[in-house]
């Protein structure tokens, strides 16, 4: 990052000089706090990842020497962390496309490569999770806090002050909280020299993109997140890869990204890049085939397939028991089936096992993946009634089930984090941050998912319109496979295409 007059800079737009003093003095709490050594040396090594190595070779990045050697050739790093399950999500869509065009991926998670990263990923996790569980149980915090964190968007005058003054309430809109974000990565640095510094290397994080650029890593591609323009997810160094074309323009122009509402210089061309939603090949390219099966289930009068997805952070419990509770009479009736995915929250399955106490001849669990995996595949060519509920021991299986799952189901009802550009009709519920808002509002624009349901009542009006009509469902689906037509999805194979410079080529349908 460059530095002119003690002033920090970034893409020719300066920070004021105390907001640079006080990012410099962030990076130096952490150096504090976790004894950060500067000339640390990591060895990496790669190992087989147990979970979706069966599914698409996937080898996981490792500190130690007591794996196999990391190969240049042919590979694709998918670097993430668990921040929600988003991000993981985004970091699975590159992995199943850069194997659908012939790479090796290998998996980086900043969270399992003991050192600085768990340390200071790990501490600030535990105040994002924190501030987002406080959103969803204090209506005022939720309104007059985290919207204004998470949007930019201004909140009570006092508190406005308040938030933009103290470094950890810097709204995630403005380039001060880039800056900050970048000082705090830079700690990652050692962590990316000992890769090959022309390694392809997908992020779906900022922080893993920075400390990629940090380390001098010159092939990143940061595969971005939400679509609502933030600042902070700009790493100058590296190409961005875009899900939308508004979220294009508001990176291109940094709008809104100056705390005193100025006019920024742009971001360049070469550095910003509109690739569409990013999608697993599996889902992309299967699309008509799975929606010519809900048309044929609706048709038929199947029970409509619902899935229900709970978030990394383990939020909107009440939300769930709402849902579930409007579900269980139509359920008994054969009008719809419906899967709930818990993750890998055992303490919200303990939570739901008492709620639901006298409904147990109900319940349908999947507790393994083999045993999700072969319940979808069932599923796929025989009917499904029900209440399932699937929960599982690791973060891989908890987040790629709602993949796997999203194939055979009919709606999927979901906050509009990043499942929001998934191609699956969707219902959106209430949104947890105001960033999210915009994954809602593309969904709705694009035709495959509902606007967002801003109360309980509202959603369980969803539910009960795409069960008893079939109007919704049929749009949705149309739009889906037309949206794929004009290359919507596509953002998972052009960011490969980024990296490595192979184009993606679709196959014709038979």
């Amino acid at each position: 990052m460059k530095i002119e007059n003690g002033r920090f800079v970034v893409y020719g737009n300066a920070l004021d000089a105390r907001q640079s003093q006080k990012t410099i003095k962030w990076q130096n709490m952490f150096i504090k706090k976790f004894h950060y050594d500067p000339n640390e040396k990591y060895t990496l090594s790669l190992e087989e990842n147990p979970y979706l190595g069966p599914i698409f070779g996937l080898k996981n990045i490792v500190r130690g020497d007591h794996g196999a050697p990391i190969v240049r050739e042919n590979a694709v790093i998918c670097s993430t962390l668990r921040m929600g399950f988003g991000h993981f999500r985004i970091a699975m869509a590159g992995v199943s496309c850069a194997r659908a065009m012939g790479f090796q991926p290998y998996w980086l998670d900043l969270l399992a490569i003991p050192g600085i990263t768990t340390d200071v990923i790990g501490w600030c996790n535990d105040n994002y999770s924190r501030f987002s569980r406080w959103s969803q149980k204090s209506a005022l915090f939720n309104k007059y806090v985290w919207e204004s964190v998470t949007t930019g968007e201004p909140t009570l005058p006092g508190l406005n002050a308040f938030l933009n003054n103290w470094i950890v309430g810097w709204p995630w809109r403005f380039l001060k909280t880039n800056v900050k974000d970048y000082k705090m990565s830079e700690l990652f640095r050692n962590l990316h020299q000992a890769l090959p510094s022309d390694m392809p290397i997908l992020t779906a994080h900022m922080w893993n993109c920075m400390g990629a650029v940090a380390g001098g890593m010159t092939n990143v591609v940061d595969m971005m997140f939400d679509n609502w323009p933030m600042a902070f997810q700009l790493t100058e160094g590296a190409k961005h890869a875009v899900q939308s074309p508004s979220g294009y323009y508001g990176f291109r122009t940094m709008r809104g990204f100056d705390d005193k509402n100025r006019i920024l210089n742009p971001v360049p061309e070469d550095a910003l890049y509109y690739t569409g939603h990013h999608v697993d090949h599996e889902l992309v390219e299967n699309i008509e085939e799975d929606c010519a099966a809900r048309l044929q289930r609706m048709n038929d009068n199947q029970p409509r397939r619902f899935l229900l997805t709970m978030g990394g952070a383990g939020a909107q419990r009440e939300l769930f028991k709402a849902i579930i509770e409007h579900c269980l009479p139509l359920i008994q009736a054969g009008k719809i089936a419906l899967f709930v995915n818990l993750g890998d929250h055992k303490s919200n399955w303990d939570w739901l096992q008492a709620e639901l106490a006298d409904k147990k001849d109900m319940l349908h669990t999947h507790f393994t993946w083999e045993d999700t995996q072969a319940y979808a595949d069932q599923i796929r060519t025989e009917p499904a009634s029900g209440l399932h509920v699937f929960l599982f021991d690791n973060t891989f299986h908890a987040v790629y089930a709602t993949n796997y799952m999203m194939r055979v189901v009919d709606v999927m009802i979901t906050k509009p984090s990043e499942l929001a550009f998934y191609p699956v009709p969707k219902i959106f519920n209430e949104r947890v941050g105001g960033h999210e808002m915009w994954g809602a509002i593309r969904g709705a624009e694009l035709g495959d998912g509902t606007v967002e349901a801003r109360s309980i009542p509202q959603t369980l009006q969803a539910i009960d319109m795409l069960t008893h009509h079939n109007d919704l469902l049929e749009m949705f689906c149309d739009c889906i496979v037309k949206n794929k037509s004009i290359g919507v999805y596509d953002g998972g194979y052009k960011s490969v295409e980024l990296a490595t410079g192979k184009k993606f080529e679709r196959k014709p349908r038979a």
